[in-house]
């Protein structure tokens, strides 16, 4: 795994432990903002903050100089708290990314330095799906192979965070990104914890306020009316509180490891939670796992993004598999290049404009 990992040093605080690291992608460019930037849930996300002046922003020859934050509880592999961590990145320069952790208990400093290049996507390797495309070499294969050129540093993070990634996505479901990310950012704000902050963090922290995502325990003390208040639909907050009382569960699971079939026996596994279906766990899997090949079925916009992206026009969910299956055990990682190609899909019709019933 590239990186040393360096061993916790004494607590800065009594209840506060650091640890720092250098995760070295071995001369490859790295790019920070594209490879993180899928965890971050609007700009104000206050558990996942890609610097501003960074952010958005990709480069063929790395991006030096770029920073994320992070906050995670972290637990074992048996599912056991092990405490609360913050993450500072930092890349150093085009391929080399400086990890800071502060965490509440020695334990959970060690877990999250070794979960560290993970989270970066240091483990992933794009070296078979540029095969592919060579060996492919039609149209598509050729077009794809250009963007992977332009975007040479774009990784799959895994962030190991299973549950936190479930609770995100479910309030995801069947809404608009405004409700959303309005949903995720008032619930750490009301109800998230402060994260625990060295003295070197503060004197970084510039853009906003970083809570925790909520703990099970901490889900399930909400009180229905307040879900109002945070705009979730009734459906969905039942979901977060069903995900909620298997959360040791699903923090054991949270370790299954990010093998291709692994991960789709794992999927398969979640689905039978009464509200996850295929398309929140695909989210959930892409950012938890890293998962390279499990596209997002069921998405609103996604099917007609990348048959428009491929072929110039619109498809439906199986028209959307037939096109990525030539790149089987890699169809996610099609996705994340169309994301990164500039391809704007056509719009038609006004946007949908929800309804607001908080205060009635």
């Amino acid at each position: 795994m590239p990186g040393h990992i360096s061993a916790p040093a004494a607590p800065v605080q009594p209840s506060l432990h650091t640890a720092e690291t250098v995760v070295d992608f071995g001369g490859s460019p790295y790019d920070l903002p594209a490879t993180l930037g899928v965890l971050q849930r609007g700009f104000a996300d206050p558990a996942v903050q890609i610097d501003a002046q960074h952010r958005g922003r990709s480069a063929a020859s790395g991006t030096p100089g770029a920073g994320a934050w992070l906050c995670q509880h972290i637990y074992d592999d048996a599912g056991a708290h092990l405490g609360a961590v913050t993450y500072r990145f930092d890349q150093i320069d085009a391929s080399a990314v400086e990890v800071q952790v502060t965490a509440t208990t020695a334990e959970a400093a060690a877990a999250a330095l070794q979960r560290a290049p993970a989270v970066l996507g240091a483990g992933d390797d794009w070296w078979e799906f540029e095969l592919l495309l060579d060996a492919l070499g039609d149209r598509i294969s050729t077009e794809l192979a250009g963007i992977r050129r332009r975007n040479p540093g774009l990784r799959l993070p895994a962030t190991g965070a299973l549950f936190d990634q479930l609770v995100t996505v479910t309030l995801e479901q069947k809404v608009t990104h405004d409700q959303a990310r309005h949903s995720w950012r008032n619930l750490l704000r009301r109800f998230g914890e402060a994260p625990p902050l060295s003295e070197e963090m503060r004197s970084k922290l510039s853009q906003g306020q970083l809570r925790l995502p909520l703990r099970p325990e901490q889900l399930r003390g909400i009180p229905s009316w307040q879900w109002h208040k945070l705009w979730v639909q009734p459906p969905l907050s039942k979901t977060v509180l069903r995900l909620a009382e298997r959360g040791s569960a699903i923090h054991r699971l949270a370790a299954v490891p990010a093998e291709t079939t692994q991960v789709a026996e794992l999927a398969e596994t979640l689905t039978s939670i009464p509200g996850i279906g295929p398309w929140t766990v695909a989210e959930a899997l892409q950012r938890s796992h890293g998962s390279a090949d499990l596209p997002a079925v069921g998405d609103y916009h996604l099917a007609h993004f990348v048959g428009e992206a491929l072929t110039g026009r619109r498809t439906d969910d199986a028209g959307m598999l037939r096109l990525l299956e030539p790149f089987r055990p890699h169809r996610q990682r099609v996705v994340r290049l169309l994301g990164l190609s500039g391809f704007r899909m056509s719009r038609f019709g006004p946007r949908l404009a929800p309804e607001d019933h908080r205060d009635r």
